[in-house]
């Protein structure tokens, strides 16, 4: 079962750590977020021997706690910003239409008009020119001006004596997290060596010139010299503190602004397209996520707490309730939540900035000592575009004739056929033993890989029962998070290979003993493992809940 060479588990771990204590790599990406993902996955499929190291999870970070939007950031067009707008709608076509059109899906937003004229001028001109930079690949359809009318019938929710006409555009969809972690496993399957806890320590140098990385195996504690001709470095908000651990000289630094978003049930806000909302300080989204939720948010605010664990706080919710209710005819309220998350975006920083919103998203790629690069910035529609730039700099350190990156041209695992199976999704039905409604659920989480239930659900029929009364979760997602993905605890089947942790209202709780009993046998976990596992995911919840309450 376990025979695929994408498959992350425990024997694939093993297997990892083996070869990074003893084999010499081409390259070593420190971070686990979407740019090292994409780092592994150019290097790999570039003919490169590469390993990865994380020290929490795949995904821990930013990289499960966005927007879950692929766009090319309609409010940068104000900054001027055109150069960021087109490389990444560029990105966004390329997604939806061969890269992952199985997680990549394309949305509809309302923008409202709060004028008749003026501002219908205005911000027509802007989509229009957003619809234009795009370039010759549309895979998307062209915005609409609606008129009062229109809006009314779109989004009844809104107020009409306050919305006067709007414009129809499109944008994309993802699970960011789920994304970020097929990357790697299609990294896996071009031969990467991919690690969860597993924490550098210190650069490995000869003279100037870094030859590799000490690494911490964090389950085990066993320290590792990991050799390496280039280490790449795509840490995110840790940049700062972890260029100054590995004593580099940086020529950037990154400031951190938080991002905050609610989850609230379809029946709060009537309306059949999601909105962006313009505010004083930025823009709110009001995103359709699953059948029966919307997402809001972001906040965009400067931070300087804990890294790890960024907590949304009750001036936060309040100030996206406040925000939205300004155009709805029947106001949110915090009894409406369901969920909340926080998360950190890693700006690059230049001197005298004032606010994180005016802060440009264009990365930059560092080389200050010969053998180690660093990456930070970006956005994560760009991932790839970043992670390429990282691996061409990275290349006058590797000694060799490389190829160019093929990455444009290269689907993410389950994206293969995915068509197909949606046209065969009746019998694909019948084939597991559920509804269609549910396959095509599937399909969008794992394409092609949905073949892979199959012999999980002949072995144990049980599994094809939700994890949790009234979830649309299945037992067999639960079993394949950590025999396929990666998953090492139940915080990281409930917090991102599911996102049971912000959709479900209790936090998952009502799914932590059924999510313990499916994964402890694949984990080899004794009793006090899994106690240890129900402990730490229920400690998560309380943080949560207590950072939120007014």
């Amino acid at each position: 079962m376990w025979s695929s060479k994408s498959a992350l588990n425990p024997d694939q771990r093993k297997s990892a750590i083996a070869a990074l204590a003893n084999e010499e790599f081409d390259l070593l990406v420190i971070g686990g977020g979407v740019t090292g993902a994409g780092i592994a996955l150019d290097a790999a499929t570039r003919g490169l021997k590469v390993a990865l190291v994380e020290s929490q999870d795949y995904a821990a970070g930013t990289s499960s706690r966005s927007s879950k939007l692929i766009h090319g950031g309609l409010r940068y067009l104000e900054q001027y910003d055109f150069k960021l707008v087109r490389e990444a709608l560029h990105e966004r076509e390329l997604m939806v239409t061969t890269g992952a059109p199985h997680l990549v899906k394309p949305l509809s937003f309302l923008y409202p008009l709060h004028s008749k004229v003026r501002e219908r001028t205005y911000v027509g001109a802007g989509i229009f020119l957003y619809d234009i930079l795009r370039g010759l690949q549309r895979a998307l359809p062209n915005h609409k001006h609606l008129s009062h009318k229109r809006v009314q019938e779109a989004a009844p929710c809104l107020d009409p004596k306050i919305v006067l006409g709007g414009i129809e555009y499109f944008d994309a969809q993802v699970d960011d997290a789920r994304h970020t972690m097929m990357i790697l496993r299609t990294a896996a399957l071009y031969g990467a060596a991919l690690t969860t806890r597993t924490r550098a320590e210190s650069l490995i140098r000869n003279g100037e010139k870094v030859i590799g990385v000490e690494v911490t195996d964090l389950i085990s504690g066993k320290r590792m010299n990991v050799r390496a001709k280039s280490t790449i470095m795509a840490a995110g908000v840790w940049s700062n503190e972890l260029h100054e651990h590995f004593g580099i000289t940086p020529n950037y630094s990154v400031r951190m602004s938080k991002g905050v978003h609610i989850v609230v049930p379809r029946s709060a806000i009537n309306s059949n397209v999601g909105m962006i909302l313009k505010t004083a300080l930025s823009v709110l989204f009001v995103i359709p996520w699953t059948k029966d939720k919307w997402l809001i948010g972001t906040t965009d605010t400067d931070y300087t707490g804990d890294k790890t664990d960024p907590l949304a706080d009750a001036a936060d919710v309040d100030y996206i309730i406040e925000q939205v209710n300004k155009v709805l005819l029947t106001p949110i309220t915090r009894e409406d939540l369901l969920g909340v998350y926080a998360g950190l975006r890693p700006l690059v920083s230049s001197a005298g900035a004032s606010s994180t919103t005016k802060i440009s998203r264009e990365h930059i790629v560092d080389h200050p000592v010969p053998g180690f690069v660093s990456i930070a910035g970006g956005k994560y529609t760009t991932y790839r575009v970043m992670a390429k730039d990282a691996v061409d700099e990275a290349l006058s350190d590797i000694d060799r004739e490389v190829p160019e990156s093929v990455t444009r041209s290269t689907a993410i695992l389950g994206a293969d056929g995915y068509h197909a199976l949606i046209n065969s999704a009746d019998r694909l039905a019948d084939e597991l033993g559920v509804t269609k409604d549910q396959v095509i659920r599937l399909l969008d989480r794992y394409g092609s890989e949905v073949f892979e239930f199959r012999q999980i659900l002949s072995e144990d029929p049980s599994l094809i029962d939700p994890i949790a009364e009234g979830s649309d979760y299945l037992g067999v997602e639960a079993y394949f998070a950590a025999s396929h993905e990666g998953a090492m605890s139940i915080a990281d089947v409930l917090l991102r290979r599911t996102r049971i942790f912000f959709e479900s209202g209790d936090y998952g709780l009502s799914a932590v003993s059924r999510i313990g009993e499916i994964i402890s046998p694949i984990l080899k976990w004794k009793k006090s493992d899994l106690r240890a596992s129900i402990a730490e995911y229920e400690a998560i919840v309380m943080k949560e809940r207590e950072a939120i309450l007014p």
